[in-house]
């Protein structure tokens, strides 16, 4: 297999959403965050936004004429994890999809994913793309690429007896590296607190550390110590500083500490890049404009669009979490 996937800052052929479905997702808010992410992305890269029928009207309300709709059946919003990962060939210029099995994020006690199993399959029929299924459980919030060979991944996430009891780490190292055309996976031990709460998913990476280019890596850093992402995230930075070639660019994580839920793990690393913007979460905090200059330096030439996340991160999620490129082939 010659396919590989690119890094997210490659040209991106559109951008895929799935319009807010789940009934804790219901809600005025939730319509306004999702809206403004795809109504933002739309005036980069065309959009298209997945939405079930009786949800159709709505979405339409919310969205902008120039996105295209497709109706489906979905059980929840997060594309990102249920969606395809594409790839592309250099060599034959076509599209694939790889289509991991989706397990509500370990099969857990709430989750509901007989629907949200197929949306992967969907996407790689409406491009014309190749489908690749894997026998892999993973999310596509689980893995993060410089496009150059190397892989970002939690040990907790597909390491997990939840989502993959029987397999080695060489076995997932080497099904990650066979679908995405990658040749080394780093490996870290765990991820944010909160993210191993009840509606956690165990740890994905995009909300921990991600590539900005080939060689730099943006890492939440959580500066406070009573919160325990303090230890989480110097461990984090500590393991991928003795990765040989790679630059560390810390990234203050927001100064609020809770919300109404308990402890947060609001981050700034769970950004989109679209071909000309990156579309970043805020949180009405200090550290909002600390964020914007970080990545301002970090992906030159790119707006950076902000945009309230804390909708999203209410439901479990973030920016990075409700979309998913499509690359250019």
């Amino acid at each position: 297999m010659t396919f590989r996937m690119p890094a997210e800052w490659a040209k991106h052929e559109r951008t895929w959403l799935a319009w807010p479905a789940s009934d804790y997702a219901q809600a005025e808010d939730a319509y306004i965050a999702w809206a403004e992410v795809a109504n933002t992305a739309s005036e980069y890269e065309p959009v298209t936004v997945l939405v079930r029928a009786e949800d159709l009207n709505t979405a339409k309300k919310y969205l902008s004429k120039d996105i295209s709709l497709v109706v489906t059946e979905l059980d929840d919003s997060w594309i990102r994890d249920s969606g395809a990962t594409f790839v592309v060939d250099d060599v034959t210029c076509e599209l694939g999809a790889v289509d991991w099995t989706f397990n509500g994020w370990g099969a857990q006690s709430w989750s509901k994913y007989e629907h949200d199993d197929k949306v992967a399959s969907l996407m790689a029929t409406i491009t014309g793309a190749k489908h690749f299924r894997s026998e892999l459980v993973n999310e596509g919030g689980g893995i993060h690429t410089n496009g150059k060979g190397l892989l970002l991944a939690t040990e907790t996430v597909q390491l997990g007896s939840e989502r993959n009891p029987g397999w080695s780490r060489a076995d997932v190292e080497a099904e990650l590296n066979q679908k995405l055309g990658t040749e080394k996976v780093i490996w870290i031990r765990r991820g944010l607190t909160r993210d191993y709460e009840t509606f956690g998913t165990k740890g994905h990476i995009d909300i921990v550390a991600c590539f900005s280019d080939e060689n730099t890596l943006l890492v939440h850093d959580q500066q406070n110590e009573a919160h325990p992402d303090f230890t989480v995230t110097h461990e984090v930075i500590s393991r991928l500083e003795q990765e040989q070639g790679l630059n560390i660019i810390r990234v203050p994580a927001p100064t609020i500490l809770k919300d109404d839920s308990g402890l947060v793990d609001f981050s700034y690393i769970n950004h989109y890049i679209l071909n000309d913007a990156v579309l970043l979460c805020s949180f009405d905090d200090p550290n909002d404009q600390k964020a914007k200059a970080i990545l301002e330096d970090a992906y030159p030439g790119r707006e950076i669009r902000l945009i309230d996340a804390r909708p999203i991160f209410d439901r479990g999620g973030g920016i990075h979490c409700i979309t998913q490129q499509q690359p250019a082939v």
